[in-house]
């Protein structure tokens, strides 16, 4: 089943980010087992020549791409798609016109804007009628909810037709409140206590954002209801990996000198 028919079926996926470029890392997290890979083009360096390419690895190991597009652009959506994502994730959307742009922007014409051009989507300008039918049902669009703004407008924004889902930036949306990173600040806990209720109001699937690898919370955001979940990131799980390995190493060294002292 397509990720877009799972979502529509509200069933549980689980993916993750990807902050590096490297081709080789991209490969070791698109065949270890995730539902889909997000292709970060926001907060990192990552051209859209390197997408393309991590995207072609993506898909080679039959996981999904996806790209987060760096804003809510029509180029930068359009760009993406015709790479060969299979949809993006638009950042900072906070009213439901915003929303409503983002669906343009990712629909042919008549539907929505999206210009006609060939590229690896489109079997390299052999296959766009078949491309456009593909498009046209199986195109995954997830805003992201990450201001205290779009929260106060979720209901209209998951209201918008062509919005498939939402999933939650926690840094940017703590940030909104002046809390950057502080998740169990009041303030916090009600806006994310807010975007629960009306998730479970909502026909559209609810996602989260778990950046760092917590292997106690990602059950609990399960057990909260979200149902698109994005665990760690490239760049985070080697971080925590080499710190932890080489505190290790480290630990053992100095036990050896003070046991040789």
């Amino acid at each position: 089943m397509s990720l877009k028919r799972r979502i529509a079926a509200r069933e549980l996926t689980v993916g993750s980010w990807l902050s590096f470029g490297y081709p080789s890392v991209c490969e070791i997290m698109a065949t270890s087992g995730f539902d889909w890979l997000v292709i970060d083009m926001e907060h990192t360096a990552i051209d859209m020549f390197q997408a393309q390419q991590l995207i072609q690895i993506i898909d080679l190991a039959q996981c999904v791409p996806l790209v987060r597009v760096g804003e809510n652009d029509p180029l930068a959506i359009k760009r993406a798609m015709d790479a060969g994502a299979h949809g993006v994730i638009v950042p900072m959307v906070n009213t439901a016109a915003e929303a409503r742009k983002a669906v343009s922007a990712i629909r042919y014409p008549p539907a929505g804007t999206r210009g006609v051009g060939l590229g690896r989507a489109h079997a390299y300008g052999l296959g766009f009628e078949k491309y456009k039918a593909w498009a046209e049902q199986e195109t995954v669009l997830i805003v992201q909810i990450e201001h205290i703004e779009g929260v106060e407008n979720l209901e209209q924004i998951l209201a918008v037709d062509g919005v498939d889902g939402f999933i939650v930036g926690p840094y940017d949306l703590s940030g909104s409140l002046g809390r950057p990173g502080d998740f169990s600040h009041p303030a916090v806990a009600t806006a994310l206590e807010t975007v629960r209720n009306i998730m479970h109001q909502s026909d559209k699937v609810g996602g989260y954002h778990i950046v760092h690898s917590n292997q106690a919370e990602l059950p609990r955001k399960i057990d909260q209801g979200y149902r698109f979940i994005a665990y760690g990131d490239d760049m985070v799980f080697l971080s925590e990996k080499i710190s932890a390995e080489s505190g290790f190493a480290m630990q053992c060294a100095t036990e050896a000198i003070r046991g040789n002292s």
